[in-house]
Formats: structure tokens, C-alpha cells, sequence
């Protein structure tokens, strides 16, 4: 018996990296998943990856209504609802454009919000609602504040929609995770900031897309029945040290 069986999930921005990983554990743990990206091919990519039970649905942050109707058309309400699409790029204070700004909060802040609030009517209750956020809000990495400051809204929305919501029942949490080994990080990244940000790391190594998986799952079966408005650091002790 899986621990989301029967349950159905909606993961933003689920084609590649972290969020892929939870997708495919998601399935393996009985739900079946819509999961959304930008690129037709890195869907279909994902689809072959996870195997059976899945939905893709090629879109943004802009497309959230074609989602939402895909949903209802196939399976009428969600139950596990994980806002991870995301972006970031560096930029320093001094150096900053509006064209930088624009960009990471229209996808991690604006995009994040209507994600959950298009997908309210859909929502069960008792459903479970995941952000992920980034530690970069949480410790000042130099060159990193647009990026911070687009994902660091997502703590205070946990705790006010948490109280809006309960009589729903819904729960609200954020995933922040650090640095994890995927293929967007290895295009922002050269090896010389990767042994920097290594470093950081207690035990010296990147984190895996399956590790922040299995804290996703966590957090949207009901192993966490009683954790809601948590912010769940997952960067092997990097913001503790």
C-alpha cells in the first residue's frame, strides 16, 4: 500500500530536477500526477522517465487555467498540490536590472501565488499544499538577493494561508531545499562555484534530486498529518553552520 493511493497530485515545473524526482515517487507511492513545463520535449522526456499514471500538461505560470481545466476534464480535484516552478540568476546589488527583477518575481512569487489560488476550487479538503522555497533566502549567499527575496515571500504565505484555510483543513508548508545536483544547476554553476558552494556543505557533496523527493512525499502524505506552516530545510546542515 502506497502512501498516496489514489490521491492526485499537480506538481508545477515538474519535467525536470527536484520536482521530476518527487513526481516519479509520487506515482511509485500510488497518485497519479500532473506535472507541467515549459518544453514539450523535456515532458515527453518526463512522461517515458515516470512511466504510467502521469499527465503532462505543456505550459507556465501564464497557462495555470489550461492546467486547471486538464484537471478537472480527467480527474475532477487535487489532493497534493506542489508549487516548484521556479527560477533564479545572479545578480549583485549595484548590477541588478528591472528586466533580472522582473523575471524571478514573476515566476517565484507571482507565478507560485496564482498557482495556488487558481487550483482553491479544486482543492479537497484535508489537501496538501508545497512550496518550494531556497536557502538562498535564508543565508546571505553574495550575488543571490533578487533570487532570496522572490522565494523568501513564500514563508510568510504559508502562515497566513494556513490560517485562511482551516476550515479546510488544508495544510500549507514550504520545501527548502539547498544545492542539488540537477541539470539547471550544472548550466549556472562552473566548477570552480560548485566547490564553493560544496564547501558549505557539511559532508562535501551536492544534495540528489531523490533526497529532496522523499521529503516532498513527506510532506504531502499523511506521515505529516500534524506539520503545517513549516519551513523543512533540506541542505544537509548548509544554513546551520
Amino acid at each position: 500500500m502506497g502512501k498516496l493511493d489514489g490521491k492526485v497530485a499537480v506538481i508545477t515545473g515538474g519535467s525536470t530536477g527536484m520536482a521530476l524526482a518527487g513526481a516519479r515517487l509520487f506515482v511509485e507511492e500510488g497518485a497519479h500526477v500532473f506535472i507541467t513545463g515549459r518544453r514539450q520535449e523535456a515532458l515527453d522526456d518526463a512522461v517515458k522517465v515516470i512511466g504510467r499514471n502521469v499527465t503532462a500538461v505543456q505550459g507556465d505560470a501564464a497557462d495555470l487555467d489550461r492546467l486547471y481545466e486538464t484537471v478537472e476534464r480527467e480527474k475532477g480535484s487535487i489532493d497534493v498540490l506542489w508549487a516548484s516552478a521556479g527560477m533564479g540568476e545572479p545578480g549583485k546589488l549595484g548590477e541588478i536590472t528591472e528586466e533580472q527583477f522582473d523575471r524571478a518575481f514573476s515566476l517565484n512569487a507571482r507565478g507560485t501565488l496564482f498557482t495556488v489560488q487558481k487550483a482553491l476550487p479544486l482543492l479537497n479538503d484535508g489537501a496538501s499544499i508545497l512550496m518550494t522555497g531556497s536557502n538562498a533566502s535564508l543565508r546571505g549567499f553574495p550575488g543571490w538577493s533578487v533570487y532570496a527575496g522572490s522565494k523568501a515571500v513564500q514563508q510568510a504565505w504559508a502562515r497566513v494561508w494556513l490560517n485562511e484555510l482551516r476550515d479546510r483543513r488544508i495544510r500549507v508548508n514550504v520545501l527548502t531545499p539547498g544545492q542539488v545536483a540537477t541539470a539547471k544547476q550544472e548550466e549556472l554553476f562552473d566548477e570552480e562555484t560548485k566547490r564553493q558552494f560544496e564547501s558549505l556543505i557539511p559532508r562535501g557533496e551536492m544534495g540528489r534530486p531523490e533526497e529532496v523527493a522523499t521529503v516532498a512525499l513527506f510532506l504531502a502524505s499523511d506521515d505529516s498529518s500534524y506539520v503545517n506552516g513549516l519551513e523543512l530545510t533540506t541542505d544537509g546542515g548548509t544554513t546551520v553552520i
